[in-house]
């Protein structure tokens, strides 16, 4: 397990990007012993985390983020003039608290932590990224939605002169994604502000992404600009555009194939071999609760 439950995760506790790498020539060479005494234990390599972070390298390269290309390594070399400040952003729907908040205004009561989890995304790759964030339910609990709230909305920028995929009719822009209400509040649900402890690219979302770790990538709205509040389920980009092949829950789950290709077995970035997927991504036991009595090949 990647991640401990809900609440138990503790406030930031940022491991340094090159001791993730340095890892196994420490303890190839035997040098842990002399590594404890010389970081604090708070920088230390997690014991109890068994998957190995991806290099930052490939996780700044390797993207999905049409609005500046359909290439992997588009956002990486198209998003380098974007610049993610100033940015707001709306809250609107069935809230007590609508407005539009400037950014840094919004994030200011919420502290930062580190999680590590699993990435997953509907092609059948992956990777293990160290994100830095807050919990969605945070923000949520503090604009107060009202009792007719079931959805969660999530609405990306618009701006074709700043995002050149954009230009392409490949998808109808803006780019949204929604959860239901319960999968926005559960705690692993993350509102993303950066990636090994420093702040977020913009070809990985910048300024603000989420994140859902149970969910294919797709789920994950990059460069954040409104979140509305609905009683009914929103229309979702991938959903609208093609139903048969992504689902509005959108959960991993290998015995439910893609149309075009088997989703039983992943390849984790910089290995050659694949590995078997895992339901709900590795995070059953947090998350299997939410779709209790559903119908999973039904709602995929």
């Amino acid at each position: 397990m990647l991640i401990r439950r809900g609440d138990d995760v503790p406030a930031p506790e940022i491991t340094a990007e090159s001791l993730y790498f340095r890892r196994r020539e420490f303890i190839a060479a035997g040098g842990g012993a002399v590594l404890a005494a010389m970081v604090p234990s708070r920088l230390l390599p997690r014991r109890q985390d068994p998957d190995e972070p991806t290099p930052y390298d490939a996780v700044t390269t390797y993207n999905n983020y049409y609005e500046f290309g359909t290439g992997k390594d588009d956002p990486s070399r198209r998003a380098r003039a974007f610049n993610p400040r100033p940015w707001s952003i709306e809250i609107a729907g069935e809230v007590k608290r609508p407005a539009t908040y400037d950014l840094d205004v919004l994030l200011r009561p919420h502290a930062s932590q580190e999680r590590v989890y699993r990435h997953r995304c509907v092609e059948g790759w992956s990777m293990v990224v160290p994100w830095l964030g807050f919990p969605l339910r945070d923000l949520v609990k503090r604009v107060e939605p009202t009792t007719r709230a079931k959805y969660v909305e999530f609405t990306t920028l618009l701006a074709p002169d700043r995002m050149p995929g954009q230009h392409s009719s490949i998808l109808p822009w803006p780019y949204v994604e929604a959860l239901r209400m319960d999968e926005a509040l559960q705690p692993l649900t993350l509102l993303v502000t950066g990636l090994y402890g420093k702040p977020l690219p913009n070809q990985n979302g910048a300024p603000l992404r989420l994140i859902v770790p149970w969910k294919y990538g797709f789920k994950g709205g990059k460069a954040i600009v409104r979140i509305r509040f609905t009683e009914t389920p929103p229309r979702t980009t991938w959903n609208e555009v093609a139903p048969d092949e992504y689902g509005f829950y959108a959960n991993v789950n290998p015995t439910v194939d893609h149309p075009r290709w088997s989703q039983a077995r992943e390849r984790r970035i910089g290995e050659f071999f694949k590995r078997k997927t895992l339901m709900f991504n590795g995070y059953a036991d947090q998350v299997a609760a939410l779709y209790t009595g559903m119908d999973l090949r039904k709602y995929y």
